[in-house]
């Protein structure tokens, strides 16, 4: 909530910015939106005053209204034209309503035009104020990433320093990869860590080297590989080797219970063989996905139930275990062991100094912002739909426990997301409002007022869409169905 909060308030105050640069009037400017009432308001005298700025005066106008007896009279009424700022109750967004402007906030124009309006202002004028919520989001994801690198470095873990190699599945060793191999370069790009960017390569590549039993190995590779299939699958594509190795038990754990000891190895849980970590992890995650079918209690302790083959450190010894597994927090069961192979490897720190920060930052951001679109065609696809998220997948970012790095790492991401949202040309959009002031640009003819609303009407159904669409998908994975 707090970076949402942060993001939307820049945002708006990108379009506020540059609408007061223009002498362009603002009559709310709202953190989440109000339908029927708000939880704060105020006009903006105290912000005139503080600035030092002239109050803003406007003539009694003569308008009619309806008394009691149903009457027509004439009185005389100023109308108040500050700005009022508040804070709605409806945690969606927020909004900034500018004077003379078709937009969400759905005021009514009158035929009568004013040089404080929108409307009258040069195009270029225009195209400013609403491009200005997307370049505060964009310039703000460039300098919490450079601040982040200057605060904390850049620490990864390089995927040449995974000793072990990588695991691959049956797709990827269908292409050429085995277990084992140690991922150099992506048509000639160096990896750089395992993560987003290294399947992205992968997904496009022509040519993958990697390096086998001490010497380098050329992949040939299609090139249009599936990037949403590669990271979606279980197993994955590829993901770092981690040879069973129990380093440590945790007290009070089923892996105590059952006597597991250091050095010991489990070859096998409820009959499905295990060589690796790996393999560990994706049975457990198989029993995961057969909890969710669970209905009764009864269901769910015969899934938790399980045999497991574990071969002894200290002795030639191979027993069958039996213990019921841990459930933790989101679902996941564990056992209760800590496995050596994954504390082993050497990470790389990056420092940067203040100045040095600023081109690595926007370096990241660019990067960040180059991946996220090109994921972008993945979304018109089928399981593209699916793996559509809503507030439960953003709040899903975060860490459980408060953490400055990832705080700063996330609300940085999301701010990338948000410019590049906005800027899209659908209606009720920024960037439907863009594409409009470029056909005016082009052609010199305006859109019909008419024609504005009805596209605003169409964009906002769009939006709606997709925002149900997207928090269904959340909830079908909280229950189990995704």
């Amino acid at each position: 909530m707090l970076a949402i909060s942060l993001l939307v308030l820049l945002h708006e105050l990108g379009h506020f910015t540059f609408a007061k640069l223009f002498k362009v009037r603002v009559s709310r400017f709202y953190l989440f939106f109000n339908p029927k009432f708000h939880i704060l308001s105020t006009y903006d005298t105290w912000v005139r005053r503080l600035l030092r700025l002239s109050p803003e005066v406007v003539p009694e106008k003569e308008v009619e209204e309806t008394d009691n007896d149903g009457k027509v009279v004439k009185t005389k009424k100023k109308e108040y034209v500050g700005t009022e700022y508040g804070l709605g109750w409806l945690p969606l967004g927020g909004y900034c309503a500018i004077d003379g402007m078709i937009d969400e906030t759905n005021q009514k124009l009158s035929e009568e035009t004013h040089p404080w309006e929108f409307r009258t202002k040069p195009v270029w004028q225009r195209l400013l104020i609403m491009i200005g919520g997307v370049l505060v989001n964009f310039l703000l994801a460039l300098f919490i990433y450079s601040m982040i690198l200057f605060a904390w470095g850049d620490t990864y873990l390089p995927v040449q320093n995974m000793s072990y190699g990588m695991k691959f599945n049956t797709e990827a060793k269908a292409l050429g990869f085995h277990d084992g191999d140690i991922l150099l370069s992506a048509d000639g790009k160096a990896f750089k860590e395992y993560g987003g960017d290294l399947f992205r390569d992968i997904s496009k590549a022509r040519e993958v080297k990697v390096r086998r039993d001490g010497k380098e190995v050329s992949i040939a590779l299609p090139g249009d590989l599936n990037m949403l299939n590669m990271i979606k699958d279980e197993p994955r594509f590829v993901a770092p080797l981690l040879p069973m190795s129990i380093d440590s038990i945790v007290s009070g754990t089923p892996a105590e219970k059952m006597g597991l000891k250091v050095g010991d190895k489990i070859l096998s849980i409820n009959g499905h063989a295990v060589a690796d970590h790996n393999d560990f992890i994706y049975e457990l995650g198989r029993l995961k996905d057969m909890m969710t079918a669970a209905v009764t209690a009864e269901d769910s302790m015969k899934v938790r139930t399980t045999q497991m083959v574990v071969a002894h450190s200290d002795s030639a010894r191979v027993d069958t275990l039996q213990t019921v597994l841990n459930v933790e927090q989101g679902g996941s069961l564990t056992l209760g062991f800590v496995n050596k192979a994954m504390t082993n490897f050497e990470t790389v720190t990056t420092e940067y100094g203040f100045f040095q920060s600023f081109p690595a930052g926007i370096k990241y951001g660019w990067n960040v912002l180059a991946g996220y679109v090109d994921d972008m065609k993945y979304v018109f696809t089928a399981d593209g739909a699916k793996s559509l998220g809503g507030f439960g997948a953003i709040g899903s970012l975060f860490p459980p426990v408060w953490d400055w790095y990832l705080f700063w790492k996330m609300t940085a991401f999301l701010s990338i997301i948000l410019a590049f949202m906005n800027i899209l040309p659908i209606p009720a959009l920024d960037g439907g409002h863009v594409l409009f002031l470029f056909y005016e640009m082009i052609t010199g003819r305006k859109p019909s007022d008419q024609f504005m609303i009805r596209a605003e009407y169409v964009g906002f159904g769009i939006l709606i869409l997709l925002m149900v669409v997207a928090n269904l998908n959340d909830i079908l994975r909280w229950l189990g169905y995704m």
